[in-house]
């Protein structure tokens, strides 16, 4: 079955847009949407200024969505993201009134300066798709997707985040500076102010649901869905790894690579697929052994020995 070409109409669009705000980074664009037509969640890791929270911003305004924003800090509560009962005098009982979560797309901005606790407010949000308070659960909007970003640098003052809820984000990617050439135009660009705040929208959240679902259909043949089993299985077998990636890690994997696919316009994944998202669906999944650390191996360098390591099926088609 080809890929709809009214969804990938729909879908260069919102590249388009995107393109059209944060200069020079088509393939981060590519794994942001990755993650969501995968209905995954994406934690944006670079330095200050680098347009994290305006890809995230221009994403929300291309496909008319809900969009919140929660700056976290340690002052920051679990209600002050999922909620809060609050007393009504007149109707003499206890009224829900939702957080910012209650959104398509929420940008939690440094997740790492909230407090663990608080993080950990987040897990249901990623997970379950609802809040749950005094004993009643609450749907989310539909399609949701979190992203968070975080300085990898600069940790005074921060909470590094649990490896339970690092294994909820699908993809960890950056965005990095730009080239001399796309600076310049970026100058000119932002002349009349915030390209993202100029933007208007080419779908809604309503037309992005269906084309998740086309997402589920693309074929991964059973090669390589082995090949990208052994993957996975040789992070937890590693002898530099003290944590491996999880079954939820894997089931991550697939998704991704499917959307990737997707968004190359083909409906069946290729062993490329899987061997250029794994670092991003894997890396921050990954623990290494302290004296592997110590030894100067960092995470990138072991994934990249696995996957030289495990072999490339041949039979892929369908």
């Amino acid at each position: 079955m080809p890929v709809h070409e009214q969804s990938m109409q729909t879908l260069n669009a919102v590249k388009n847009n995107l393109e059209s705000c944060i200069l020079g980074k088509s393939f981060e664009i590519k794994l942001l949407l990755s993650a969501l037509l995968a209905g995954g969640h994406v934690l944006i890791e670079d330095v200050p200024g680098t347009g994290k929270t305006q890809l995230v911003k221009a994403l929300a305004r291309s496909m008319s969505g809900d969009y919140r924003r929660i700056q976290c800090n340690p002052d920051i509560l679990p209600s002050d993201i999922t909620g809060v009962s609050v007393f009504h005098p007149h109707e003499e009982r206890f009224v829900f009134r939702p957080g910012p979560v209650m959104t398509h797309i929420l940008l939690a901005d440094e997740i790492n300066r909230a407090t663990t606790k608080t993080q950990s407010a987040l897990l249901e949000v990623m997970e379950e798709r609802s809040v749950t308070a005094d004993g009643v659960t609450y749907p989310l909007p539909h399609p949701f997707m979190l992203c968070a970003t975080q300085n990898p640098i600069d940790f005074e003052g921060t909470y590094l985040l649990p490896e339970a809820q690092l294994d909820r984000f699908m993809m960890k990617i950056g965005i990095g500076y730009p080239d001399a050439a796309t600076e310049k135009a970026m100058l000119r660009s932002h002349s009349q102010g915030q390209p993202a705040d100029q933007l208007e929208p080419v779908t809604t959240m309503e037309g992005i649901a269906p084309i998740q679902r086309e997402v589920q259909n693309v074929h991964i043949s059973e090669p390589l869905a082995d090949y990208l089993l052994e993957i996975v299985r040789r992070t937890r077998e590693h002898e530099d790894v003290l944590l491996g990636a999880s079954p939820r890690a894997s089931l991550a994997f697939m998704a991704a690579t499917k959307a990737f696919a997707f968004l190359e316009e083909r409906d069946y994944v290729l062993p490329d697929d899987i061997k250029t998202l794994a670092p991003f669906v894997l890396e921050h999944r990954i623990l290494l052994r302290p004296e592997s650390r110590l030894g100067h191996r960092n995470v990138g360098e072991v994934l990249q020995q696995i996957v030289r390591q495990v072999h490339v099926p041949v039979a892929v088609g369908r």
